[in-house]
């Protein structure tokens, strides 16, 4: 059996969710490797709408097993609040149905304070959500870090808490922002423990011991591969690896235990907040692109920019990724455009590039090369088969192929589960 992991092949906001959703039906484990509640997936199930922000997808599914791996930084009070707003949608996340590492990095109250503060003082903004991610990630690699073990050992809490707190109220000190009482954030963090350790396990261990039964295990990735902290638009990017090398460290299986790589991609491009994006439409097309993909960030709310699709981005995020196959979503979205551009090179400086370079003034410098394709007036809205899909449609999948130099394995037509196309059934490769 093969094992599965998706990830973002653009910067985000692809249809993940919609798409690990619909793998999960195959999968017995679904697991979350990295990121934390900046993620945002939107669900539509039966015309009914779930938002899920730090649990896996698969969550929505009986009979599956939902883990949080210790890639992934987790705020205690967002995943206490995911879990009683799925309860009031009639899903009830019991632990059987989910676990969460117990050497998982904790998102703390100051972590949020700080990233808020950062953003809203910078004079270069990063764009991101305030949610407190980055800094979290810097405890855990300043090895500071409260995890979610801590929480069942109170009695060495308030050294730990001691050693977190030399750094951070120093900083706030230096940003005129009152400190943080540490009695107040032990008070905090006992009292919200019995609530999240119900859930805390050896993951490691737990996954080792179901790929040996031979268990299906689907890696869910959050945000995209362009967001990656090494191979993304630096600075522009998230604070975590996103590249589906990232599963198997963030969830502490080997590398042997990736199998199957699906990168999701739009038929056009988005992204969210600041840097680069070459393809971008700041014009009727965009605007159009936008209303009609309904662009507003699932966690934020903030309208996505939108341009043409980006072949040279796609292509380089199949190579850092080893990306197997492509699911390619919202291409319902460009029905009826009269024509369609694709990117298929830039231009920087007089030369012509077949990829994104590394530096941030090249990157925002570079112009693209298009290439026109003929549009289609058909629909292809909620097709479930190549047969429904208007031909030049189908001309235009096959076109994206060749320059990203990856098959397409799924095709989604709207946000329903069902509304997908099957081209290769990633569990069978």
């Amino acid at each position: 059996m093969t094992n599965v992991v998706v990830v973002g092949s653009q910067w985000g906001d692809e249809g993940k969710g919609k798409i690990v959703d619909w793998l999960s039906a195959q999968a017995d484990i679904v697991v979350r490797f990295q990121g934390g509640h900046n993620a945002g997936h939107t669900l539509v199930i039966d015309g009914n709408v779930y938002k899920l922000s730090l649990l896996p997808s698969g969550v929505l599914r009986e009979g599956k097993l939902s883990i949080i791996g210790n890639g992934v930084v987790v705020d205690p009070k967002a995943l206490v609040e995911e879990i009683d707003r799925l309860a009031a949608q009639g899903v009830k996340v019991t632990p059987d149905r989910l676990r969460v590492a117990e050497n998982a990095a904790l998102i703390l109250p100051l972590h949020r304070e700080l990233d808020a503060h950062r953003e809203n003082a910078s004079a270069s903004r990063i764009g991101t959500t305030k949610r407190g991610i980055g800094p979290a990630y810097e405890d855990k690699v300043g090895r500071r870090a409260i995890r979610l073990t801590d929480l069942d050992e109170l009695q060495t809490l308030p050294r730990k808490i001691e050693r977190l707190l030399a750094h951070h109220n120093a900083l706030r000190r230096g940003m005129d922002i009152a400190p943080i009482d540490p009695q107040a954030l032990y008070n905090e963090l006992a009292a919200i423990a019995p609530r999240v350790l119900p859930y805390a396990d050896s993951v490691w261990s737990l996954l080792d011991e179901k790929r040996r039964e031979g268990k299906r295990i689907l890696f869910e990735g959050a945000q995209a591969v362009l967001l990656d902290v090494d191979h993304g638009t630096y600075p522009y990017v998230t604070s975590s690896n996103t590249v589906a090398a990232q599963a198997a460290t963030g969830s502490g299986l080997g590398p042997g235990a990736i199998g199957y790589v699906l990168g999701i991609c739009k038929a056009y491009t988005t992204r969210v907040g600041e840097g680069p994006f070459p393809t971008e439409q700041d014009n009727d097309i965009g605007r159009t692109l936008g209303e009609r993909g309904r662009e507003f960030g699932t966690v934020t709310g903030r309208p996505r920019r939108c341009g043409w699709f980006d072949a040279v981005l796609v292509r380089q995020t199949v190579r850092t990724s080893g990306i197997n196959g492509l699911a390619l979503t919202k291409l319902d979205i460009l029905d009826g455009l009269p024509e369609v551009k694709v990117c298929v090179g830039y231009r920087l400086d007089g030369r012509e590039l077949d990829h994104l370079p590394a530096g941030e003034r090249a990157q925002a410098a570079v112009e693209p090369i298009y290439e026109t394709i003929e549009g289609w007036k058909g629909s292809s809205a909620g097709a479930r088969s190549w047969a429904k899909l208007p031909a030049q449609a189908i001309k235009y999948v096959r076109r994206i192929e060749e320059l990203v130099g990856c098959p397409v394995a799924l095709v989604s037509t709207s946000p329903e589960r069902e509304d997908t196309i099957l081209v290769q059934n990633p569990f069978e490769a």
